[in-house]
């Protein structure tokens, strides 16, 4: 993996967002330890996404119409569902003083991170096509170096969303002290939810 190819993957990865406004909202909502369980679950959808691309079937996703349709207006369903959630504080952003151990649960928090990142049939064709750039034309072990390049694009997602969380779980007692910047965060997250879900729906397969 070489200089060029870490920071592209940084500068990727730093870039705003399913994965990343999941992860601010659990650790705003629940604290440091959410947002480390939500960013395990957009980590782990990035390394099932990159099994499909390595076995192919993104080339299969690429060429399926239909199978695109489905899966894209799938993931655009639970980001809006997700956006309702937030915005009446039941979902990620929701804050009450036992704590909420029963909506913060580690499986339920990783559940949400790989449902609202596996939903999304770009990533495996952003694998396709992104990871080759950084192989070397004639090497004799292609299938290794793609599983390298994919195993370094991981290891950035799972450092970038804890920077995330970090910085979320630090800030987290002064936000949630104050219930007008609750509600606005709520509004702001709600908000990204809903306009990733848009986005998502005016996708198309390249």
């Amino acid at each position: 993996m070489s200089p060029e190819y870490l920071l592209t993957v940084l500068i990727v990865c730093l870039a705003p967002g399913i994965g990343v406004i999941y992860t601010l909202s659990a650790a705003l909502g629940g604290g440091l330890r959410a947002g480390v369980w939500a960013s395990v679950g957009c980590t782990l959808a990035t390394c099932l996404h990159l099994a499909v691309a390595l076995a192919g079937l993104a080339a299969i996703l690429h060429t399926s119409a239909l199978l695109f349709q489905t899966l894209k207006f799938a993931g655009v369903a639970y980001l809006l569902w997700m956006a309702w959630t937030t915005l009446r504080g039941t979902g990620a952003l929701a804050v009450s003083p036992e704590g909420r151990a029963q909506e913060l649960r580690p499986g339920r928090l990783v559940w949400r991170g790989v449902a609202l990142n596996i939903l999304n049939p770009k990533l495996p064709m952003f694998f396709l096509a992104f990871l080759p750039q950084f192989m070397a034309p004639d090497s004799l072990t292609p299938t290794r170096d793609l599983v390298v390049l994919g195993a370094g694009f991981i290891g950035m997602t799972l450092a970038v969303m804890l920077l995330y969380a970090l910085a979320a779980g630090l800030m987290r007692r002064a936000v949630v002290e104050n219930e007008r910047a609750m509600t606005w965060l709520r509004r702001a997250f709600a908000a990204s939810f809903a306009a990733l879900g848009l986005r998502l729906a005016m996708e198309r397969a390249a």
